[in-house]
């Protein structure tokens, strides 16, 4: 994208004060859009797949901890080792390698961005020689960094539909085969991501796959941005499929690693619209567009403090289960997105982009009993600058279900604001959350499956073990607890092995210990295993691996369900 001076924060209206009505059953609805949200119709685990940002984090651990621990963030795109961009005229910074353990901490994976080893953006293209010899060095740094293992591709150019130098350099799709092919004489193993087009560009997109089909090229993870509004990423990712289906390419996963514009990005009712629109269309992730400073997840922080954007962001990582269906009105205006957390029995829905008087159906609750607590609270459309101490509660109360359904009238909605509705049972519900979903967790170098028998209908499977942190599995939980304490941990798991499997655990930075897991009666037949953690009051990051940096690796081989704390 191109990289502006720094604007004036947007000037957006106060939010105003909004109110919630318990409506009786089969009343009349106010007049209005009306988001309905399916909570018993799943369509894909929770992964939080729109938590990420492009030059999201600076070397100094910018933000901190505290602030990226929260919002469970997916993916990073950070510049090559020896970056040499300065964005908005800024001193060079965000070296994916620099900024690895704190990703690692956090449980973020990262893409390398390599054209921003040149300065300036647009790219000024020197030459041939110059290029390769710059890929042969981010390579060659990449392969020297043995501890880093959250690299998950190289992203081979950005925006090449207008900063490719087609004069100087040739057509880009030989450019592009020229570049794999060099980045495969060092490192046949990391994946490559590309083209990322400014916009989807169907023309342009089916000009690259055939010549990357035809050059044994194809990009593990195919990107492009949108930067144009929402209401078009549906289609786009359709269109993708379909094209990706009629040129005999098997499914590719789809990042769209900047989106939202300048006008967009720090307005959390606009942002909820996209998060919606992402998930829906089944991406594999999606990260927070660049334009102003790097080491604030642009804009979700200030002087390391949270923004209005990040209670947005903190909402979509509290969410846990499985994302469920949500169905706006029309493409544009009211849209969110939702999750059923079947072991707390927790709805969770996040929305926003209209003004006025609104409604949301939740529908799928007849598993809650007859009656239900509502929780209803918002954040400001208030910019960049300033800081928001906490979401503002607008009700808490509780709701007749009838039919299995709700609607909740919002009044006085802001079109900048997004809000959060939570839904459990009015009694029986945890005080925090203590099933943790491997499906949930960050996963590295493994596969979310589905199994009927499984917590929560998923789990983790095919972790293995190379001894190359490029290659090794591992599984990061995200976990929040109330108090220091020893913890008991339970583990549930397969092995199909027919003997004792291993795998290595640590969590903040702990020495590893082995967790055994007895043989199960077959692959996703599952049993548990217990062992004692020791955690700090509030955010925790606890690692399984086959393989991981610092540890050689496990035995045999399990699958991983969920893990437990009490």
């Amino acid at each position: 994208m191109p990289k502006p001076t720094l604007r004036t924060a947007i000037a957006v209206s106060a939010l105003a004060a909004t109110t919630l009505v318990a409506l009786p059953p089969h009343s009349a609805q106010a007049a209005g859009s009306t988001l309905v949200v399916d909570a018993g119709v799943p369509f894909r685990p929770v992964t939080r797949v729109a938590a990420g940002g492009l030059y999201a984090l600076a070397e100094n651990n910018r933000p901190p901890d505290p602030m990226l621990l929260p919002i469970k963030m997916h993916t990073l795109t950070q510049p090559p080792p020896r970056v040499g961009q300065a964005p908005n005229g800024q001193p060079p910074g965000g070296d994916a390698l620099l900024v690895a353990p704190q990703a690692d901490r956090v449980g973020a994976a990262q893409v390398i961005r390599m054209p921003d080893i040149y300065r300036d953006f647009p790219y000024r293209w020197v030459s041939w020689n110059d290029w390769l010899a710059k890929v042969d060095q981010i390579v060659n740094d990449r392969l020297a960094a043995t501890t880093v293992s959250n690299v998950t591709a190289y992203e081979i150019w950005n925006e090449a539909d207008w900063t490719w130098n087609t004069a100087a350099a040739g057509d880009f799709n030989a450019g592009w085969t020229r570049t794999v092919q060099r980045i495969r004489t060092r490192d046949t193993v990391t994946p490559v991501a590309g083209p990322g087009d400014s916009h989807w560009n169907p023309t342009r997109m089916r000009a690259f796959l055939t010549n990357a089909k035809n050059t044994n090229t194809l990009p593990d993870l195919v990107v492009w941005h949108e930067l144009s509004g929402s209401s078009g990423i549906a289609a786009h990712v359709a269109e993708y499929r379909s094209m990706e289906s009629s040129l005999g390419i098997s499914p590719r996963r789809v990042f769209i690693n900047e989106y939202a514009t300048t006008a967009e990005i720090d307005v959390p009712g606009r942002v909820t619209n996209y998060i919606a629109k992402l998930e829906r269309a089944g991406v594999w992730a999606a990260d927070r567009a660049f334009w102003y400073e790097y080491g604030t997840v642009n804009g979700l922080t200030h002087n390391s403090q949270p923004t209005a954007s990040w209670w947005l962001y903190k909402w979509y990582g509290d969410m846990a289960g499985n994302m469920v269906r949500t169905t706006p009105r029309a493409q544009t205006g009211l849209d969110g997105f939702a999750s059923y957390d079947s072991t707390r029995r927790r709805v969770d829905v996040v929305f926003g982009d209209e003004s006025g008087t609104n409604n949301v159906r939740v529908t799928g609750l007849g598993g809650l009993g007859g009656s239900v607590r509502v929780r209803l609270e918002s954040t400001p459309g208030s910019g960049r600058f300033t800081t928001v101490s906490a979401p503002t509660t607008i009700a808490n109360t509780t709701y007749p279900v009838t039919n299995g359904e709700i609607t909740v009238p919002v009044a006085n909605m802001s079109a900048t604001a997004s809000y959060h509705l939570v839904v459990e049972p009015t009694s029986g519900a945890p005080s925090y959350q203590q099933r943790y979903e491997a499906e949930n967790a960050s996963v590295f170098r493994a596969e979310r499956l589905s199994a009927g028998n499984a917590s929560n209908g998923g789990y983790v499977g095919r972790i293995d073990n190379t001894g190359d942190p490029r290659s090794a599995s591992y599984v990061d939980f995200v976990v929040n607890v109330p108090t220091a304490r020893s913890y008991t941990m339970t583990i549930g798991y397969a092995n199909g092995t027919g003997a004792t499997a291993t795998q290595g655990l640590a969590y903040n930075g702990s020495a590893w210990s082995t967790v055994s897991y007895p043989a199960t009666s077959g692959w996703a037949q599952f049993g548990t295993v217990n062992t004692a953690v020791n955690l700090k009051a509030g955010y925790n990051v606890i690692r399984l691996a086959k393989g991981s940096p610092h540890f050689a690796g496990g035995t045999g081989y399990a699958e991983l369900d969920y893990i437990q704390l009490t």
